[in-house]
């Protein structure tokens, strides 16, 4: 995706999206693939590339309840029962980095995720699934209201600045102001990780919730989706302040603004594609303007989470792969080249 052109289907997209229909007219563009079913609610995926053999990847994919399990899958959609990690209480979103250091001599690749019911933050290695937080920490506890503690969304920041691990956590239901927490990860004795918060910041319009998150590490900013009125974007480096930067997209979405993907390339070119879940489509917009370019029917429904790497996997995935959540309890995948 290195020039984005308004194709000829994209002044038909902006009329179908003008004349207030309610699920998308555009032609519907099918998943390459279609994951076995999870047993609750999936909501939200997380890709690891294998940097030995990119065709073994895994898609990590949350599925919500009180009984859930963050699901791992072969690209094939086949359910990988040895990388899940079930018995996690209600489950809600995941993020996946490359390279924490574990300690002076070892790294590893970590997922975070939320857990909502126990009010905590999840920190797991990969691909070996092993638990670097000593059973979960505790997020938002400096919040006296309760009701403002449950952890929803959550996306990992490797910074290029220094190289620290962040993890930018929102929830359930909060306050107008300092709806986000950003935690500093770092690793302690014994192969485990301490967090320390180093800021609160995000506004909230109170219309609906703040779920999505998701972070352009090379460029260095945070998106959010405030689902009843635009996607937001703020400076990800806490020592550039907590001034939001930018507001968009609020009238391109029927109701609710939901989950975003960043399909970064080196070049910094690229695109942000946020569910627009009630229609049933997603919005494309350029990485570096934030300009809305593309309208795109990938036949889901419903969808919260989505998430896209750039490189070849295999294949099916000769462009990259992008995943999003459907409502019948499984994951699509797409060959990214559909989406350009």
């Amino acid at each position: 995706m290195k020039n984005f052109k308004y194709s000829a289907g994209f002044s038909t997209a902006l009329v179908l999206f003008s004349c207030g229909n309610t699920k998308s007219q555009l032609p519907e563009i099918k998943p390459d693939t279609i994951t076995e079913h999870v047993k609750y609610d999936t909501d939200d995926p997380a890709i690891w590339i294998n940097p030995e053999d990119a065709s073994q990847s895994i898609v990590f994919g949350t599925d919500k309840d009180t009984d859930g399990c963050i699901f791992a899958f072969d690209l094939e959609g086949k359910i990988i029962p040895e990388k899940s990690i079930p018995n996690i209480k209600r489950p809600n979103n995941v993020d996946l980095r490359y390279g924490f250091p574990v300690n002076d001599s070892t790294t590893t690749d970590i997922i975070a995720f939320t857990e909502r019911e126990r009010k905590m933050l999840r920190i797991y290695s990969v691909p070996d699934m092993k638990p670097l937080d000593g059973g979960g920490f505790p997020v938002f506890v400096e919040d006296a209201n309760e009701e403002f503690q449950y952890p929803m969304g959550v996306s990992l920041y490797k910074s290029a600045v220094d190289g620290a691990f962040y993890a930018i956590v929102g929830r359930k239901t909060g306050p107008l102001e300092n709806y986000l927490y950003q935690y500093k990860i770092t690793p302690k004795s014994d192969h485990l990780v301490s967090f320390d918060l180093v800021r609160k910041f995000g506004d909230f319009s109170g219309k609906k919730e703040i779920e999505a998150i998701a972070v352009d590490d090379a460029l260095g900013f945070v998106y959010y989706s405030d689902e009843g009125e635009s996607i937001k974007k703020y400076h990800a480096e806490p020592a550039k302040g907590n001034e939001q930067l930018a507001a968009f997209g609020s009238e391109d979405f029927l109701e609710d603004i939901e989950g975003i993907a960043i399909a970064a390339y080196d070049d910094g070119s690229g695109m942000l594609i946020v569910s627009d879940q009630q229609r049933g489509q997603f919005n494309i917009y350029d990485r570096k303007t934030n300009e809305l370019v593309r309208i795109l029917n990938l036949a889901t429904t419903e969808t919260d989470g989505c998430e896209v790497v750039t490189v070849p996997l295999n294949d099916s995935f000769k462009n990259g792969l992008f995943v999003a959540m459907n409502d019948d309890g499984t994951f699509y995948y797409y060959d990214l080249g559909k989406l350009k």
